[in-house]
């Protein structure tokens, strides 16, 4: 059991190398990507039941010990997101066996899918700064390749705006990173926790700190330097979307919890104030442009941004309920954008079009898509008793709690705005007819197309299940936020040398 901590990093490694020895077989590559996949999936449970009750796992690469060498620790949040890498990698898998053209299968989707997994891994495991570093820009350059694979000129567009702002996010976390070291002399998070509690230094680890909240704040695509997203997510196939959507910007947030929980705890005021106006105006202005378009895919792209704030909100009010409330919303919000995402996918594979305006009928059509993503609609508007009702209602009530009644009246007028959103999908995509029909572009006979929705058909499912179920999710939401509240577990657990 001492190794589980490195299999999340080993096991897409090897998976990837796989598939690329098989290049020229798609058939060989699909089965090793699905087959990794469940390896992933199996090894994140192993996993979440070792870390369940609060255990911290601990692995020092090499036999080194920390704070010397490269160490591995899992605590509760790392458990659960490790745990949802792995759901949505088996979904996505086999979503993409059925959804993506050859063409891009032949030029490395599955190796590239499983190297960006690889990096997500890595940063939800490691231990340490700089690694952090190193497995964002491997999930990076993936993600760069996925979103440019196949050439047309939107992606190639949207390409270049992802980098850009991704690579000036690096450089400021770069930055960071050499500042902190040169005044603490280590890059591992617990040391760093540890030497960073004497308040030495006070106003030059305020401004490093603005620098971390930035770089990562670029990343998980908050206000103002959100742009690249709506101008990217839009144009690779909804595979790829739905697997940055479900992923990439939740590493960007992941690490701003850890950071501003573990290691910058020294002004929280300032910190987690300037959080919170972050929070505020990443969720309006995310749901006033998805208010504003009528491209499905789009609406969705922007209600990421959105559902950022959401997230970001409860670091900014940075009590043990609201650190609940975003742990609950990371679960909720990372199965349902998914899945909304390859609900997207499917309409397109049917009708050729993602703008509202053509799109129709849907309803009749296709009951059980419509089922499918009314579902997942109204839980990420926050409609009872779905999961997304449970996250923000625990996130509305740890505001209120503290009096924050700006940012309670934003987020309630903010879920308004995304039912808008929501219902006018619905309206015009499912319920309304079609100006004028399109035809049935699905080659797929029924046996094929049926497990084609089996992903969307198991995020609903476990949509569901969050609302059902909404009480354990909670009460381990509320473990692992008081495991990151009291960080001197993570600190023993580390520098005592494993498990």
């Amino acid at each position: 059991m001492i190794f589980l901590p490195v299999l999340p990093i080993i096991i897409p490694l090897a998976g990837a190398v796989l598939c690329m020895l098989a290049r020229r077989n798609i058939a060989v590559q699909k089965g090793l990507a699905l087959i990794t996949s469940v390896f992933i999936l199996l090894t994140s449970l192993a996993i979440f039941a070792q870390t369940k009750d609060g255990t911290i796992a601990v692995m020092n690469v090499g036999s080194w010990q920390a704070p010397y060498g490269i160490t591995l620790a899992i605590d509760m949040l790392s458990s659960v997101m490790l745990l949802l890498v792995g759901v949505l990698s088996v979904g996505v898998s086999v979503y993409a066996c059925f959804d993506l053209d050859v063409t891009r299968m032949k030029f490395g989707f599955f190796p590239l899918m499983l190297i960006l997994l690889m990096g997500v891994n890595g940063a939800f495991v490691t231990g340490d700064l700089f690694n952090l570093y190193v497995w964002f820009e491997v999930l990076l350059t993936a993600s760069f390749i996925l979103l440019a694979l196949g050439g047309e000129r939107a992606q190639l567009a949207g390409s270049i705006k992802y980098v850009t702002l991704n690579l000036l996010s690096s450089a400021l976390f770069l930055a960071g990173i050499g500042i902190l070291y040169g005044m603490a002399g280590t890059l591992n998070l617990a040391e760093l926790a540890h030497l960073v509690k004497d308040g030495a230094r006070g106003d030059l680890l305020t401004m490093v700190a603005v620098m971390f909240m930035m770089a990562f704040g670029i990343k998980a695509g908050m206000f103002p330097l959100y742009f690249w997203l709506p101008a990217s997510y839009p144009t690779p196939p909804a595979a790829v979307t739905a697997l940055f959507s479900g992923l990439l910007t939740k590493v960007g947030v992941y690490s701003m919890i850890r950071m501003f929980t573990l290691v910058f705890d020294t002004d929280p005021a300032f910190l987690h104030g300037l959080i919170l106006v972050g929070a505020g105006l990443t969720m309006v202005s995310g749901v006033l442009a998805a208010a504003a378009q009528y491209e499905m895919r789009k609406i969705l792209a922007v209600h990421i941004v959105s559902q950022i704030g959401y997230i970001v909100m409860g670091l900014g009010l940075f009590t043990e309920l609201a650190l609940t409330g975003t742990i609950f919303y990371l679960i909720h919000v990372i199965i349902v954008k998914t899945n909304l995402f390859l609900i997207a996918g499917a309409v397109n594979r049917l009708k050729g079009s993602y703008d509202l305006h053509k799109l129709g009928g849907l309803y009749k059509e296709k009951p059980g898509l419509s089922i499918l993503f009314i579902i997942s609609a109204m839980s990420l508007a926050g409609v009872p008793p779905l999961s997304g009702f449970f996250a923000k209602f625990t996130l509305i009530l740890a505001g209120l709690r503290t009096e924050s009644w700006l940012i309670v009246a934003t987020a309630l007028g903010v879920s308004l705005l995304t039912l808008y959103s929501m219902t006018k999908i619905w309206a015009y995509a499912f319920w309304k007819p079609a100006a004028e029909p399109l035809p049935d572009l699905n080659p797929m006979p029924k046996s094929k197309w049926f497990i084609f929705l089996l992903p969307m058909i198991g995020f609903t499912v476990i949509t569901i299940a969050l609302g059902v179920f909404a009480g354990p999710v909670f009460d381990y939401a509320a473990d692992a936020a008081a495991q990151l509240m009291n960080p001197q577990g993570y600190i023993d657990a580390v520098l005592g040398g494993g498990m």
